[in-house]
C-alpha cells in the first residue's frame, strides 16, 4: 500500500489530502526540518492546497445548484 505522499494527489479524499497538509505544515515548523527536502514539501503542499481549492469550490456551486433547485418558485 503506498503511503499518502507518493499517492497522487486526485486519488485522494479530501479528508487524506488535509491531513497530509497538516503534516507537511508540522514537518516544516519543526526544528529539524531537513532543508534538502523543504523544496518538494513545498511543492506537494502548494498542489494539495489548490487541490483542496478546488473541490471546496465544485462542493459550493453543486450545494448551491441543488439548493436553488429545491427553492419554491415566487
Amino acid at each position: 500500500m503506498e503511503s499518502n505522499e507518493t499517492k497522487p494527489i486526485a486519488e485522494l479524499s479530501y479528508n487524506e489530502a488535509a491531513a497530509e497538509l497538516e503534516k507537511i505544515l508540522r514537518i516544516m515548523q519543526s526544528d529539524n526540518c531537513d532543508v534538502d527536502r523543504l523544496a518538494g514539501l513545498t511543492r506537494r503542499a502548494t498542489a494539495l492546497i489548490a487541490e483542496c481549492r478546488r473541490r471546496l469550490t465544485a462542493t459550493d456551486e453543486e450545494l448551491r445548484a441543488i439548493l436553488s433547485e429545491e427553492q419554491p418558485e415566487k
